[in-house]
């Protein structure tokens, strides 16, 4: 009789643990994201989640369980009544283990608690376009969280527990799958020189009254994103505050007829066919030319100008000859060397192509305006990448997000001869008689070129909105960084890309500069012989 109980207390003891024995999947810790220097732009943490099986649970405890959780009891209400035939029902995720232990402690019945990780971001709106955000579930749905998602998630785990009535763990019966943790994800961002752009950047658009702005710092040298910002942006931390428009990467999914600084391009083409030197002359006057049914303008009559002066003056009758003179197919093939039109290796959701019109479809009207930058369209980003090979003699390194160890690629689109000579115009362009005066920074030589594009709306180009645009580089003498900056819609008198973008570029650089510790020039003063209007 003594054997039989025994026998049939350990069977009954069996049974009773089968009842409340589960598979419970154990969550992977997503992998990190960090800058170059190991700073967190994108962490992990542990909390719970309280849910509730409606079947289990006293409706009388609704207006106790709500309160406990600063919720509605009236909502908590309908919400159970709509789900009391279901077995699963979450009250309230991600709160702090603390918090949610304390509303565990009232021991209502058919509350239940489980463990996941809440996604972080330290640097919050700073890096949030690049960056990019996941949803509560822990998927990607923005930027890299998004482009990157298989890689940073990782795989959950498995394992069966015996829990009592109250839905704990007391007993752990075995791990069939242990959790993997996702990868890391280290960025070619430098976190100081991100907050350094987003200040200037963020001031420059809420002073200006801008509909939007970017700014994009590459590394000269390997072509590194070493800051990428947008305004107006916002908050991952908060999903409650979230506007679609503000989640636009306007560096990458906006583009720009990027005006002026396309004269840049203009010359380097001109140079690169082997007719044309730094001091040729063209002849720009009276200031006006007539193509087809449009009149070409540029600010006053300039008389004869060096290619070195048509960038110093931004003159548009002087590219739009050089144009004329070295035809489409040749000024094609440049931009399209520097990948103007064409999306970059990034990998980016949303990134958009741009326009850069093939040469057979250009008339001479249709090359004149695409010599000064209109009739094509980019994205700053774009732009930036494309002036490196301006800063890294002749050759474009393409722009690149995450940090490797492999070598970043580098296409030789122009002598570095003629890289040589755009660099020193650019540098008249911050100098005295130049458009971008607003963009030097003591001790260091820096060169650029100032840009303003009409908007386009639906009537054809508008009067009075603009891009205002800078794109330049520095030191000329060792180039290390290229920056551009985009201020959109302008409000005010002042809206011209020397006026608006300048002055950011130059503030953004100077602390670039000084945060690299880049050694100053030893002589500020270094000046470029050119020849003068005559």
């Amino acid at each position: 009789m003594g054997y039989l109980h025994l026998v049939q207390q350990s069977f009954l003891a069996a049974q009773g643990e089968q009842r409340m024995v589960r598979e419970e999947s154990i969550p992977a810790l997503r992998g990190d994201i960090k800058d170059r220097h190991n700073e967190a732009l994108a962490v992990s943490s542990p909390v719970k989640s309280l849910w509730l099986n409606p079947k289990l649970f006293d409706v009388a405890n609704t207006q106790k369980l709500a309160s406990s959780l600063g919720l509605s009891g009236k909502k908590l209400a309908r919400r159970l009544k709509r789900n009391h035939k279901e077995g699963f029902m979450y009250v309230k995720r991600h709160l702090p283990p603390e918090q949610a232990d304390k509303v565990l402690a009232l021991k209502l019945a058919g509350l239940f608690s489980e463990t996941e990780y809440r996604r972080f971001y330290p640097a919050s709106e700073v890096t949030s376009h690049v960056v990019g955000m996941t949803n509560i579930d822990g998927k990607g749905q923005e930027g890299l969280e998004l482009a990157y998602d298989d890689w940073l998630q990782g795989a959950p785990g498995q394992q069966r527990v015996v829990k009592d009535l109250l839905g704990n763990v007391i007993k752990q019966l075995n791990v069939s799958a242990i959790a993997k943790s996702g990868n890391e994800l280290k960025l070619t961002l430098d976190l100081r020189l991100q907050y350094l752009a987003y200040r200037e950047l963020k001031a420059a658009v809420q002073t200006h009254k801008a509909s939007w702005g970017s700014a994009v710092l590459l590394d000269a040298k390997n072509g590194d994103i070493l800051a990428l910002v947008n305004r107006p942006s916002y908050n991952p931390n908060n999903r409650a505050t979230l506007h679609a428009e503000d989640m636009r990467n306007r560096a990458l999914t906006d583009m720009i007829e990027p005006g002026s600084t396309m004269k840049a391009f203009t010359v380097a083409a001109a140079l690169k066919k082997g007719k044309y030197r730094a001091n040729s002359v063209i002849n720009t006057s009276p200031g006006y030319m007539r193509v087809k049914h449009k009149t070409i303008r540029d600010h006053r009559d300039y008389g004869r100008l060096s290619l070195t002066n048509i960038i110093t003056k931004s003159s548009n009758i002087g590219v739009t000859k050089l144009a004329h003179d070295m035809g489409a197919e040749h000024l094609w093939g440049l931009l399209h060397a520097a990948k103007l039109g064409q999306t970059t290796a990034l990998g980016f959701p949303g990134e958009v192509v741009g326009r850069l019109p093939y040469p057979q479809k250009l008339d001479k009207l249709g090359l004149a305006t695409l010599s000064y930058g209109y009739g094509l369209a980019v994205t700053p980003l774009q732009l930036a990448q494309a002036y490196t090979a301006f800063a890294n003699k002749g050759c474009l390194h393409e722009a690149r997000l995450i940090l490797t160890n492999t070598q970043t690629h580098c296409e030789q689109i122009m002598p570095a001869s003629v890289a040589k000579d755009i660099t020193q115009m650019l540098e008249t362009v911050t100098q005295k008689g130049g458009t971008g005066t607003r963009a030097k920074v003591a001790g260091y030589r820096v060169g650029g070129k100032t840009g303003t594009s009409h908007k386009v709306g639906k009537e054809g180009y508008q009067d009075s909105e603009y891009s205002a645009i800078f794109a330049g580089i520095a030191p000329i003498s060792d180039p290390r960084f290229v920056l551009v900056v985009v201020i959109d819609q302008p409000q005010g008198q002042e809206y011209y890309g020397g006026e608006v973008a300048a002055p950011v570029f130059g503030r953004i650089m100077e602390g670039a500069l000084r945060t690299l510790q880049i050694a100053p020039d030893q002589s500020q003063d270094f000046h470029i012989a050119e020849v003068s209007s005559l």
